[in-house]
């Protein structure tokens, strides 16, 4: 007899991204199908510095069994991480998850009830849209532009849906790369408190700005919207700045929300390395991370300038995009220009035989899919291979 298997698993699919990923072992492809940061990134150097000071400081607690809620000294380091970043944020009032993908998790098993409305960025982040119907939430999508969701039509939206929360990566989103203007930020908390809905802050790019810094995040501007704060959950993580081998991330959130998060993430997996935990902490104590982030985000800067020009140099009007001001993706329409084609997927298939990989747009919308849309990764790429893949892009188009 086959195995019957929870009903809740056919309201989701494989991943179209890792379902790409198959198709990449072809020698010679050039690849901007990953969400990936580049491991020539990585401070291997800072993190052998910080495991070792764990291992003669604190190995006992380190090796040991810890707290759901985090290893202690890590929720003292990461309140200091985010008051550097205009958030005031008490040790206790954050708990820390295995990568930010938990916290996610743990925000759908604790709110999601079957058949409950939840409004989503068109497009936004895969794996949210999974986990999110995983547990039975129909998802409703609000538009975007290149400064982020459209608030006036967000608004129409949760006054006629009533969703139990809101969730939205408002800087350089994935894969859109938009970044929500200060205006509409304001204009997103205010919507919170007027209705009474939760906002869950998705921020795993934020820290990865090419020039000016962004606008402060949501949670940093709950203070100059009184009554947020209490309807605010923000997600963080060091994925994308310091390793995400670690699998360190946080959430933020009000006291009740938290409490029911610890209980079902003590189901999952009891806590978080606390190896992994104690390693974080050292790194972030020692003072590296300044100086990590001004590499990281000169490093991206170059190849998403280079992305930029080499597209509009090989394909020219068959696509439109914003240049992303952060983060690690550009967010590309095809126009049809000069007989061009206009399905992304079409285009994904004759990308491969040209040797270079992207992922089409459609699977990233929770309704109403964008064929023409398609999501370029620049982080693992160097400057040479981005103008070679994207060369071998347009011959794709033009084949």
């Amino acid at each position: 007899m086959p195995l019957q298997f929870a009903e809740r698993l056919n309201k989701v699919e494989t991943s179209a991204i890792r379902e790409l990923f198959k198709l990449l072992g072809k020698p010679g492809i050039i690849s901007f199908a990953g969400g990936f940061p580049d491991p020539a990134m990585f401070d291997v150097e800072g993190l052998k510095e910080a495991s070792g000071n764990v291992l003669n400081e604190e190995p006992g607690p380190a090796l040991q069994y810890g707290a759901t809620e985090g290893y202690q000294p890590l929720r003292d380091q990461l309140s200091t991480f985010m008051a550097t970043k205009g958030s005031t944020v008490a040790p206790h009032e954050l708990i820390v998850t295995t990568g930010s993908q938990q916290a996610l998790d743990l925000i759908g098993k604790t709110m999601i009830s079957p058949g409950d409305k939840v409004i989503v960025e068109g497009p936004t982040f895969l794996a949210t849209i999974q986990c999110f119907r995983l547990y039975g939430a129909e998802l409703i999508s609000a538009p975007i532009d290149a400064h982020g969701v459209k608030t006036d039509e967000l608004e129409t939206l949760i006054a006629q849906h009533k969703p139990k929360f809101v969730y939205l990566i408002p800087t350089f989103g994935n894969p859109s790369g938009a970044m929500l203007s200060l205006e509409r930020r304001k204009k997103v908390l205010e919507l919170a408190v007027k209705y009474d809905t939760l906002i869950v802050e998705d921020d795993p790019y934020g820290d990865l700005y090419f020039d000016a810094p962004p606008p402060p995040s949501l949670l940093a501007l709950t203070d100059t919207v009184p009554g947020s704060r209490d309807l605010l959950a923000h997600c963080g993580t060091l994925s994308k700045v310091l390793s995400p081998g670690l699998r360190i991330g946080w959430l933020i959130a009000q006291p009740a929300l938290l409490a029911n998060a610890v209980m079902c993430k003590q189901f999952s997996d009891a806590h978080t390395s606390t190896f992994a935990q104690a390693t974080a902490s050292q790194y972030l104590k020692c003072g590296r991370m300044p100086s990590t982030l001004v590499h990281v985000r000169q490093v991206y800067a170059e190849r998403a300038k280079a992305m930029g020009d080499a597209l509009k140099r090989e394909l020219g009007d068959a696509v439109a995009f914003e240049r992303p001001r952060g983060g690690l993706f550009f967010w590309v329409r095809l126009t049809g220009a000069k007989g061009g084609i206009k399905d992304a997927g079409e285009l994904a298939r004759r990308a491969i035989e040209k040797g270079v990989a992207f992922v089409p747009g459609a699977p990233f919308y929770a309704e109403n899919p964008d064929l023409a849309t398609l999501r370029l990764s620049f982080a693992t790429a160097d400057v040479a291979k981005i103008e070679e893949g994207i060369a071998r892009l347009g011959q794709a188009l033009n084949s």
